[in-house]
């Protein structure tokens, strides 16, 4: 009589058995590689705003933006009314010039939204020339007045 044990032929796996073993096995083997390549990443503090990183960024990038009349970067002289950016990351800024008849008027908002595309994670930059308030030298900041020796 022949052994039980060798003449049993083996038993294909159900095949859904089978795949959801391999699933099983990378997810274990994916895991095990990643906390071996990388610390795991910090959580940021709470209530940290990614947004407000940016805006501090979209500001420095005004602040290289110069009226070439006046040795004072634009945001310093109060040229700059409003900055505002949504959730994707588009900024709208509303601006003036120290007058209706300055010289720059054509070239100083396209430098404004130059700078600010050039700030990386801004998508589009639309730029509003306002008069209203009319701007004056209350707007300048005490910075800028002191750059100007108006004291």
């Amino acid at each position: 009589m022949p052994d039980e044990a060798l003449t049993q032929r083996p038993m294909a796996p159900n095949p859904a058995e089978a795949e959801a073993q391999l699933k099983a096995e990378a997810a274990t083997q994916a895991t095990t590689e990643e906390s071996k390549d990388f610390a795991p990443m910090p959580k940021p503090p709470e209530g940290y705003d990614p947004r407000e990183e940016l805006m501090d960024r979209v500001v420095a990038a005004i602040k290289t933006c110069y009226d070439p009349e006046i040795p004072v970067d634009i945001w310093e002289l109060g040229l700059v009314y409003r900055v505002d950016m949504d959730g994707q990351r588009n900024v709208e800024i509303d601006m003036t010039l120290t007058s209706p008849m300055c010289p720059v008027a054509g070239e100083l908002p396209e430098q404004v939204r130059q700078a600010v595309l050039g700030v990386e994670d801004v998508n589009e930059v639309k730029i509003e020339l306002v008069w209203e308030p009319p701007w004056h030298q209350g707007m300048m900041s005490e910075e800028a007045r002191l750059q100007l020796d108006m004291f």
